[in-house]
């Protein structure tokens, strides 16, 4: 039996670029990381507020195509990155009957777009080494949920993207999946429902396993795919949702 995929990572040192990681689900990632021994360069609007030696801060907009441009060049100049965990995201709730055209442009340039130019900057470090991680982090929302029209639309379309994107890379020995989350006790989560209020009693109780998760839920199974170790696995999808994948959700 062949175990070239796992030997030709062994020794190699970690480094991994994550969006989004100065709060919520991306700031317990860069923790996570970190405690695995990992390199870290957080890409966010804002400076990650932790301190190790290891963590490396980079502000940008990742909403701009142009300013995230710039911040992956200096991340992929300055580090050889050879994981990617594309986890910032915002929500823009609307009815259909309210939704701007200009919110979904937004949420296809974070969502989507800078999953390309992330990935895009980091192939030629992953494929010289012939290793390499891609976790896009997606939504439970991504099956449907009311007032989601252009966030449930560009958080699916990271669905397709990761099975193409592993379709094309595994002879490359790069894998890509996907971790799709909800409902998650983060600040955006609360942005949507207040804090201690009767709806976010309710919508706990509704959840299978009767809690809300938290952000160590979502870089427990973000580590799942990122492990070198975990190379005979790629295009999955794992939803880290308390059972509301297979059941319904109503917020």
């Amino acid at each position: 039996m062949s175990t070239a995929g796992t030997a030709a990572v062994t020794g190699e040192p970690r480094i991994a670029a994550v969006t989004g990681g100065s709060a919520g689900i991306g700031r317990a990632i860069c923790e996570d990381l970190l405690a695995r021994g990992y390199e870290v360069i957080s890409l966010a609007r804002r400076r990650a507020d932790i301190d190790h030696p290891k963590l490396h801060s980079i502000e940008v907009d990742l909403a701009d195509r142009a300013a995230t441009a710039e911040a992956v060049a200096e991340t992929v100049r300055r580090f050889e990155v050879t994981t990617v965990v594309h986890n910032a995201g915002v929500i823009r709730p609307a009815l259909i009957a309210d939704v701007k055209l200009s919110d979904l442009d937004a949420l296809v340039d974070l969502h989507l777009g800078c999953a390309i130019q992330l990935v895009q900057a980091a192939l030629p470090a992953m494929r010289a080494r012939r290793f390499g991680r891609v976790v896009l982090l997606s939504s439970r929302a991504a099956l449907g949920l009311q007032t989601r029209t252009s966030y449930s639309a560009t958080k699916a379309g990271m669905l397709g993207m990761a099975r193409t994107w592993a379709l094309e890379l595994a002879p490359e020995g790069i894998t890509v999946n996907v971790v799709a989350p909800g409902p998650i006790r983060t600040d955006m989560f609360y942005d949507v429902v207040e804090a201690g209020s009767e709806r976010e009693r309710a919508l706990a109780a509704s959840v299978p396993v009767r809690r809300l998760g938290v952000a160590a839920d979502v870089a427990r199974a973000v580590h799942f795919f990122a492990d070198p170790d975990n190379g005979f696995v790629t295009g999955q999808v794992l939803y880290v949702c308390g059972g509301t994948s297979v059941g319904s959700l109503a917020l």
